[in-house]
């Protein structure tokens, strides 16, 4: 047999275990979706226990990915959104747990009336049906993502990239095992990792099998997943955020909130990226939150305004302004009125998070009206953006669309409605 027909048989094998997979998947979305609500905590519970009991073999599977990660020079930033630990893995078993104290979405009124003729009427929640998720460097969205899908009686298919492979196939056998052990079937969740990048893309093209895509990670990845897939996309951003220190700015909040939102963990898509500064209050509040940066190991990336205020600092870009850094390092400009800010951040900002520190009401109020984020603070750290701190639980990610669900996306996000309709004979007039 030449290599060419070899090579063509190999594709076509392929693609029908990709095919086979997604039918499995999306015969096992049937039963999933009339789960009752207990059914599907205790599949949850089992998630959990299955996570802290096998701890051990999941960061085995985990240092694999890390020295293969290492090995092709994998950001500091994207190294540690791929780590995992005990203290880790805990939390992603908490969080299911947390999940499990949610109400189900599933089957609860939206809206609904009983018209004059005496047909009642409901719109009620039901689930997708089959949720596909494209994410990369990320093991923990495979367990947040599988558990809100379950809670909320969707199926999911998954491609977690390359470079969390080895952790992702351990994560989801461990799931499949939690679920079946309740009696709901493992097909619900799978993995197409093992096709490589035609997985990914032959998921975009996936349309009657995926109801909805939903895209994790770099800008790049998010741009190729709208733009070329076939299945309904709820689009997440890249998290270029910022934080504007108002003339009335509390000097306190301003260090204690943009170190917090920088430091505690640059890698995440709520971590600041830039900050501006109104020039009234300029030689105030930079030295001592800048200097808190410097201390923490941040690298400045300074106009010339801030730079003359700053010393400490490197030029900024125009290239670093558009910039989700993922790592110690935030863009700082001088601006001379709120406008100038709100402006700043229209052409910049990737509509995900920004957050305002001010003791001006007004400016307040004027902030939350006129930036068009997802989310808008006024004197809070942009870290909590977050589906856990919102009290949802885990989250299957920050959606920056403006079309059906927007921020953090939790249960509810998860579904979408149908009509009910009871009558008792009517016939339209």
């Amino acid at each position: 047999m030449s290599s060419t027909v070899l090579e063509e048989t190999s594709v076509s094998a392929d693609a029908q275990a990709f095919l086979r997979k997604l039918e499995a998947t999306k015969a096992a979305s049937v039963p999933l979706a009339m789960a009752t609500t207990a059914q599907k905590n205790e599949a949850l519970d089992a998630i959990a226990r299955a996570l802290v009991d096998n701890a051990q073999d999941i960061i085995a599977a985990n240092v694999q990915d890390l020295e293969r990660g290492r090995e092709a020079g994998l950001s500091d930033g994207l190294l540690d959104r791929l780590s995992l630990d005990e203290k880790r893995i805990g939390a992603l078993a908490d969080a299911v747990l947390d999940i499990v104290a949610l109400p189900d979405p599933v089957g609860t009124s939206v809206r609904g009336s009983r018209l004059p003729n005496g047909v009642s009427i409901q719109q009620v929640r039901v689930p997708f049906g089959v949720v596909g998720a494209i994410y990369e460097a990320r093991p923990n969205v495979t367990v947040d993502i599988a558990a809100l899908a379950l809670k909320s009686g969707n199926a999911v298919v998954l491609r977690g990239g390359r470079a969390a492979e080895s952790s992702n196939r351990a994560l989801v056998h461990l799931i499949q095992q939690a679920i079946s052990s309740v009696g709901l079937p493992a097909d619900a969740v799978q993995t197409v990792d093992e096709f490589g990048r035609d997985g990914g893309t032959r998921l975009m093209k996936a349309r009657g099998y995926i109801d909805v895509l939903i895209p994790r990670g770099s800008a790049e990845l998010i741009r190729t997943v709208v733009e070329s897939s076939t299945v309904p996309v709820i689009e997440t951003g890249a998290g270029v955020v910022h934080i504007v220190l108002d003339e009335s700015a509390n000097e306190a909040w301003a260090v204690d909130i943009v170190r917090n939102a920088k430091v505690q963990r640059p890698s995440v898509c709520n971590a600041v990226e830039t900050v501006l500064v109104h020039s009234a209050a300029a030689s105030r509040l930079l030295p001592p939150v800048l200097g808190a940066l410097r201390a923490e190991g941040v690298t400045v990336h300074a106009d010339d305004r801030a730079l003359a205020i700053f010393p400490d600092s490197v030029p900024v870009s125009d290239e670093d302004w558009s910039t989700e850094h993922m790592s110690l390092d935030v863009s700082v400009g001088v601006v001379d009125s709120l406008d100038e800010a709100i402006a700043h951040i229209r052409r910049y900002s990737t509509q995900h998070t920004e957050s305002i520190i001010t003791d001006d009401l007004v400016n307040a109020e004027r902030f939350l009206a006129e930036v068009d984020s997802a989310v808008v603070m006024i004197n809070a750290s942009t870290r909590f953006t977050d589906g856990g701190e919102f009290g949802f639980g885990a989250e299957v990610g920050i959606s920056t669309q403006k079309l059906h669900a927007r921020g953090p996306m939790g249960l509810p996000e998860l579904t979408s409605t149908k009509w009910i309709v009871r009558g008792t004979g009517q016939v339209r007039a």
